[in-house]
């Protein structure tokens, strides 16, 4: 069965070029040009992977991100013209999974569409329970709690624990991080592995698991 990408973006030169490389790779494409329209396409058909604007009438790129967030863990990429690092950020500590920078070369969108997928795919076989003091981490449901109370994390803030989790004390360097979690193809700035693990990390100390990740200066990242 083909996987289903949803395009929310409003420039119709953009979906034109997204969408033929996305079907002649075999996906299923649905197209929506606003915000609102979007989210309600999402929440019905439930796409394998959302490749949302920031800027588009009706909602905003964000505001959708934020609802999506709110419904589950679909993965997102997101698309922008905005070349602050601020902006990025921003859209990553929302949740989102990946961003491309207008104007993006369409096989770099579907080399990211794939990494992003082929990655769910791989957290979604792991079946295996890991426990660690307070912190309990299901593979197998993609569940991670602290103190018996569950944890809210996106698909990708899953992915990083569940890596910290099988290796509880080891430190992992920003590049290992993004080969484990966001797959080989990923060639992009290793600041997303810091938005992600300080999201990860905020989220664990809010259920009770405070300074469960430290950081190793000049090094990465480790379950304590």
């Amino acid at each position: 069965m083909s996987r289903t990408i949803l395009i929310v973006e409003d420039d119709p030169d953009v979906v034109r070029v997204a969408r033929a490389y996305l079907e002649r790779e075999g996906y299923a494409v649905l197209v929506e040009s606003d915000g609102d329209a979007g989210l309600r396409q999402a929440r019905a058909t439930r796409p394998d992977l959302v490749v949302l604007d920031w800027m588009l009438p009706n909602a905003s790129g964000l505001d959708v991100l934020r609802r999506l967030r709110a419904d589950g863990d679909t993965p997102v990429l997101m698309l922008t013209a905005r070349t602050e690092e601020a902006d990025r950020v921003l859209g990553l500590e929302l949740g989102a999974d990946d961003y491309l920078t207008k104007p993006f070369s369409p096989r770099e969108l579907v080399a990211r569409v794939g990494a992003v997928l082929r990655r769910t795919a791989a957290s979604a076989a792991t079946a295996e329970v890991v426990r660690h003091g307070l912190l309990e981490v299901d593979g197998d449901a993609r569940i991670a709690r602290v103190e018996g109370r569950d944890v809210d994390l996106t698909t990708l803030e899953f992915d990083l624990l569940w890596a910290f989790a099988a290796a509880p004390g080891r430190v992992f360097r920003r590049d290992e991080l993004i080969e484990r979690v966001w797959g080989g193809a990923y060639d992009g700035n290793d600041r997303v592995v810091d938005v992600h693990v300080s999201n990860l990390r905020q989220k664990l100390a809010d259920a009770g698991g405070t300074d469960l990740i430290r950081t190793v200066r000049g090094v990465g990242y480790a379950l304590r």
